[in-house]
């Protein structure tokens, strides 16, 4: 029997995972325009499926919010080594990297509340937050340093939660929380 050159298991499991890209990313978009209780069926439309398939994909509201979450913090995880990689120097890669970071933190609209719920989907994501970006923040601060272009030892998470008090107030119109992280990203380097 001559083969097809084509195996249509793999072919449905690479349709599967465009599919939830595809969700997780127009769920994060709705999430980001209604925060997390935006309707499934608003989630469904940007992402050009069926409801069906969201269920079928994240059962709950909880599961996708999560899903949401975690491939959200890859997306910045990933993002850090690349960007010391193709950046002109570590300094240049640790301040678009903080950016990125800024950028999930103040698109979050209504995770923390979620997150203090009692559900036990959410229980673990900042754990997986802190695992996950701590250590990608701490390489880009050593890569800068070492550069001798930022103060030196710099604690990650000293950092990363300031940024993140930065961000608070982002909800308010009147106050950029960019510029203010531009400060912290400023007063880092060496003069």
């Amino acid at each position: 029997m001559a083969s097809t050159g084509t195996d249509p298991a793999r072919k449905q499991r690479a349709d599967s995972l465009r599919n939830q890209t595809a969700l997780l990313e127009a769920a994060a978009a709705a999430f980001i325009a209604s925060g997390v209780n935006a309707p499934v069926r608003d989630i469904a439309a940007r992402a050009g499926v069926g409801v069906g398939t969201i269920y079928r994909h994240f059962p709950t509201r909880a599961d996708l919010i999560v899903a949401v979450y975690r491939h959200q913090v890859e997306a910045c995880a990933e993002a850090g080594p690349v960007l010391l990689a193709q950046s002109a120097t570590p300094h240049a890669a640790l301040a678009t990297w903080i950016h990125l970071f800024v950028d999930f933190l103040v698109t979050k609209h209504g995770l923390a509340e979620a997150m203090r719920s009692d559900d036990a989907a959410f229980q673990t994501l900042h754990a997986y937050f802190l695992d996950r970006l701590v250590p990608v923040c701490a390489d880009l601060l050593a890569a800068a340093s070492a550069a001798g272009e930022i103060v030196p030892d710099m604690n990650p998470l000293v950092l990363m939660q300031g940024i993140g008090n930065l961000c608070i107030g982002a909800d308010n119109p009147a106050y950029d929380a960019r510029l203010m992280v531009d400060v912290v990203i400023a007063g880092l380097r060496v003069h």
